[in-house]
């Protein structure tokens, strides 16, 4: 079955672009085939969107990591905040 979804899923796109261009949807109609070149291009690739988005989560979750360890701050402490806050920390 995934042999038959590329090309069907490929003809369902040029289907709905010439629908589009038929109705004098241009902007429509090239959305349409900027979806089918992003079907092309992952299959043969591999790289999608989701590998992009994991990528960054990761680099900035990275950058996050030795930001706080360059600043010395080593993780969160929820009891410090909050006498923070109310103004009863111990430190002036």
């Amino acid at each position: 079955m995934d042999g038959l979804l590329y090309p069907i899923s490929l003809l369902v796109v040029v289907l709905i672009a010439f629908f589009f261009y038929r109705n004098n949807s241009f902007k429509l109609m090239l959305l349409t085939l900027a979806v089918g070149v992003y079907i092309i291009y992952s299959q043969e690739t591999g790289n999608t969107v989701t590998n992009l988005k994991n990528e960054a989560v990761q680099s900035i979750d990275k950058s996050a990591e030795s930001f706080s360890k360059s600043r010395g701050i080593e993780g969160y402490d929820e009891k410090k905040t909050i006498e923070t806050v109310k103004g009863t920390s111990k430190n002036p």
